[in-house]
């Protein structure tokens, strides 16, 4: 009798969790809304709770099993439990003329706050019974824990502004109970027969008083209806195949079978082929004057962007063992290289600026430019598209259906904003029209990047066909300007310094992420400083740099001070009493351009001579497949990691040396997938825009210094980066 008093009350405890269910998903429309709604009966649902309560105990107890617990660790900041998902998804009894189904949900229980029982109408020796499992003490935390969750709460929503999944950044405190009740609370597994009407069950009970339950979220078995952007990717991907299978089939008679020479085969026919797409991404053939050491440059700075995203991941993840871990590993000064993780992008940034120039400038003249602009324009965007859009389908589509778990509404967001801003990112305006909600939240550096090349031709006019005091005065007046109106507007603003704040911060602080880390004028001085560089090395090449050896130390020396105190400043501005707006304008304003001009030394020694070992290093064949590969790896590394993060069926676990295990492992899958995508989409597409758009360049009569330049391979060079 008490078990099944037992079961009555913690069915009445789990309905009351969920009595404030919202059906509709404000932020998507991704889920089958109407299928929530449809499976409700009010008659069946008291049909099947009697029969489950009264007459088959076992079946009640995988209901009890799949959902409430409470989350362990909770003075580690563990906020979460999330049952078992497909457990209780995979309920389904036919018993008698019913068809008994589990929904999981979710609910939100504000920490301290009671839980009364004596408000029940129930029998006091129950309470007896309930009262160990419902201890009202277990819904709170000390303060100190409190002030932590905060702190960690504020840096998990600052994060989230930046990949797109929370509408604004919300100030929390203690005193505000909106906020309070819906942030710093107990999230809970339950599991309902798929028909009960949770109003309606309520009706039937009385109120618990002193306990307010927000409902989050409830999935169903087959819940994600079809899309068009389901369709397309089919249809797309299956004619890719299709392609694919042919060409290759095709390379293979001809190159094997036939045994003829690979030259004399139809360029279009083996454009889709695996097989030659394969060997010529793994083929490498030494080239006198190529910049060596741009390789090894680019798949460092892929693997430390990859790395900063795993780390990011965690702080942002829904849920985990112990956040608090994270934060206390976060304010540490062992955590320096992961907070200064945002600066390599700013590398990307100067290389993409250096090979403009060094990949144009004595190759053409002024009037070709200008006459062939539209295809200077055309062939940049087109060169990005295939993978960009790519990226953009998968994650509308196949990426959402791939797998699933209980908290997959992080890539149904994703999924849902890619289905609705999926042009913005194509035209490259996401960092301005949309930059909380973007589809693929990476890709707003490809937007900055080629807005920065739509107002290259303003320079490159003033460089090319001209002397080299007009080259000089037209690039040091562009990088200046850029300088100067980036200063001017960060003292105006006076943003922090920071890429998120450990701690208290001003209330007036603008928005950093919106307004400065998306936004191109603040971002623009590394491309500047990065066609500097490619002018000196254009005007270098073939030549012979004779520097004295204390030039050179001086050089590596100051170069190592100023990128290690980069790197160093970051941990000054994320103290949580940090406040001194004129050194983070200051820093805001100078330490990327610095940070440039520091990697712009490094491949100018390298490139002449003066790089010693680390020239070795970087140079080495080993990063060759890794930096042709490195733009389609930046692409669709971070919607990869959503999915993996949004597959998750228990809390993540933090450490350091679980974080770099994690990382690694999401370098390989985004290797992996990049070569797939290579083969698939960007070779092929290439292949054809070569084919069909071809150079708008016009070669110039070469030089003796041009000699010794590849122009192809540097161009390729350019394309990836």
């Amino acid at each position: 009798m008490e078990l099944k008093l037992f079961f009555l009350f913690s069915l009445v405890f789990i309905i009351t969790v969920n009595a404030q269910v919202r059906m509709v998903y404000d932020r998507n429309d991704v889920f089958d809304r109407k299928l929530y709604e449809e499976v409700l009966d009010r008659g069946e649902c008291l049909k099947q709770m009697r029969y489950i309560v009264t007459e088959d105990p076992l079946l009640w107890a995988r209901f009890l099993d799949a959902g409430f617990r409470m989350p362990r660790s909770l003075q580690k900041g563990n906020l979460n439990d999330l049952g078992s998902y497909y457990e209780c998804l995979g309920i389904n009894e036919n018993v008698r003329d019913m068809s008994i189904e589990g929904k999981y949900c979710t609910a939100k229980i504000p920490v301290n706050r009671f839980f009364n029982l004596t408000s029940l109408p129930i029998q006091s020796e129950l309470r007896e019974v309930l009262w160990p499992e419902f201890n009202p003490m277990m819904f709170n935390i000390d303060d100190s824990t409190y002030n932590d969750l905060i702190k960690q709460m504020s840096i998990k929503k600052q994060l989230q502004g930046l990949i797109g999944t929370t509408p604004e950044d919300n100030n929390i405190s203690r005193d505000d109970d909106s906020i309070l009740g819906y942030e710093i609370s107990i999230r809970l597994a339950v599991c309902l027969p798929k028909p009960c009407s949770l109003q309606n069950v309520l009706e039937t009970v009385s109120n618990i008083s002193g306990l307010q339950i927000q409902e989050d979220y409830c999935r169903l078995p087959n819940d994600k209806p079809w899309a068009a952007a389901d369709y397309v990717a089919l249809v797309t991907f299956t004619l890719l195949g299709i392609l694919m299978l042919i060409s290759t089939t095709y390379d293979i008679r001809h190159r094997i079978f036939l045994k003829k020479d690979p030259k004399l085969a139809n360029k279009l026919y083996l454009s889709f082929s695996v097989y030659t797409n394969t060997l010529r991404l793994v083929t490498y053939t030494p080239v006198p004057g190529a910049l060596e050491c741009l390789d090894g440059i680019r798949a460092i700075a892929m693997l430390w962007v990859i790395i900063g995203h795993t780390y990011q991941m965690f702080v942002t993840a829904p849920t985990m063992h112990n956040p608090l871990d994270l934060l206390y590993f976060l304010r540490s000064f062992w955590s320096l290289w992961i907070t200064a993780a945002p600066i390599t992008v700013d590398t990307f940034f100067m290389l993409s600026g250096l090979l403009l120039i060094y990949t144009i400038a004595g190759k053409t003249t002024r009037s070709t430019l200008l006459k062939n602009l539209h295809l200077f324009y055309l062939s940049r965007y087109l060169r990005l598209f295939p993978v960009l859009a790519a990226s953009i389908l998968l994650q509308a589509s196949l990426f959402y259906r791939v797998t699933d778990g209980p908290v997959w509404e992080s890539v149904a967001q994703q999924t849902y904003q890619c289905r609705k801003y999926w042009w913005s990112t194509l035209l490259y305006i996401q960092n301005y029209y949309n930059p909380r909600f973007t589809c693929i939240p990476n890709t707003w550096y490809l937007a900055v990047d080629f807005q920065l090349f739509l107002i290259s031709p303003i320079i490159l006019v003033g460089v090319i066909g001209t002397t080299k005091r007009t080259a000089w005065i037209t690039l040091t007046t562009a990088l200046l300007a850029s300088i100067t109106g980036s200063s001017i507007f960060n003292f105006i603003m006076r943003f922090t310094a920071a890429n998120f704040v450990v701690g208290s911060t001003r209330e007036d602080r603008p928005d950093y992420f919106t307004l400065y880390y998306v936004n191109t004028l603040p971002r623009a001085s590394p491309f500047f400083v990065g066609m500097i560089f490619g002018y000196i090395l254009y005007l270098c090449r073939g030549k012979e740099i004779i520097m004295s050896k204390i030039q050179i130390t001086f050089l590596w020396f100051l170069t190592i001070v100023v990128s290690s105190g980069i790197i160093c400043s970051h941990y000054i501005v994320l103290r949580p009493d940090w406040d001194n707006w004129i050194v983070d304008a200051l820093i805001n304003s100078y330490m990327r351009p610095l940070w440039a001009l520091s990697i712009c030394w490094m491949i100018f020694a390298c490139t002449h001579g003066y790089g010693g070992p680390i020239n070795w290093i970087l140079s080495h064949p080993m990063w060759k497949i890794l930096a042709r590969l490195s733009y389609t790896m930046y692409v669709f590394h971070y919607p990869l990691m959503f999915v993996v993060n949004g597959s998750l069926v228990t809390p993540l676990y933090f450490s350091d040396e679980f974080a770099i295990h994690k990382a690694m492992t999401d370098f390989v899958i985004a290797v992996l997938a990049a070569y797939i995508i290579t083969l698939f989409v960007d070779a092929p597409c290439s292949v054809l825009i070569k084919h069909f758009l071809g150079g708008f360049i016009k070669q110039a009569p070469k030089k003796p210094l041009d000699n010794a330049a590849d122009t192809s391979e540097v161009k390729n060079k350019n394309e990836s980066a």
